[in-house]
């Protein structure tokens, strides 16, 4: 009895998140309400409070349904200093990683769906302060990750970067998420997986991996 209520309870948080999902896709975030979420998922207000503490806990949640996995993919490759774990080559685990995100945005309509709500449908007013947060948390979890591989892989290749780790980082955050976002905004405009990788391995070109980095790169864009 005690299961098949927790799995009852599961299957009703899952249908809030999924009709949520639609609807900010539909009308943004700002013009749907907890109200709309509950009679688009064939409950009660009240199930959503039961979940959920306000719109932005939802919201939050919604993101981490999908984002989640990808954001554990990119931190097992990215070199950390408290790891004891030896990678071989910090740029080349990035890079494969990163081919994984973009495949998964292109491929998983759900994945697709809630990032273009994360990026084009939600307003940071003062009810999503916790989205805004969030959203600066992975951001900058990311950028230091990145700044931890690119450290790593310019001592391993014996590079001196043209600029400092950490502008590099932010600047290889930067490409990607713009890219993303611009392909969002139209899909036929480029192939994301292709000129992605593509532009990923001139910016590291810039910052001097090379050939082994394009070797890699173009590995990753056909498979």
């Amino acid at each position: 009895m005690v299961r098949r209520t927790k799995e009852q309870a599961q299957a009703t948080r899952d249908k809030l998140l999924d009709a949520a999902e639609h609807l900010f896709q539909e009308q943004g975030v700002s013009r749907t309400s907890l109200q709309d979420i509950a009679k688009r998922a064939g409950a009660t207000r009240g199930a959503i409070y039961w979940h959920f503490k306000d719109k932005a806990d939802l919201f939050n949640a919604m993101m981490e349904r999908v984002t989640l996995p990808l954001e554990e993919r990119v931190h097992r490759a990215s070199f950390s200093p408290e790891s004891t774990q030896d990678i071989s080559d910090p740029m080349s685990d990035i890079r494969l990683a990163t081919h994984h995100c973009l495949s998964q945005i292109v491929n998983d309509e759900q994945t697709r769906r809630v990032i273009e709500v994360a990026t084009q449908k939600v307003e940071y007013v003062d009810e999503m302060r916790a989205v805004r947060l969030r959203h600066l948390s992975v951001r900058n979890g990311f950028v230091t990750r990145f700044e931890h591989s690119i450290q790593a892989a310019a001592k391993l290749h014996s590079l001196t970067l043209p600029a400092s780790a950490n502008n590099a980082a932010q600047g290889f955050h930067a490409l990607i998420d713009g890219m993303i976002q611009n392909w969002l905004l139209d899909p036929q405009a480029f192939d994301l997986q292709v000129v992605g990788m593509s532009v990923i391995a001139v910016y590291l070109k810039g910052l001097g991996f090379t050939d082994q980095t394009a070797e890699t790169t173009e590995r990753a864009a056909g498979s």
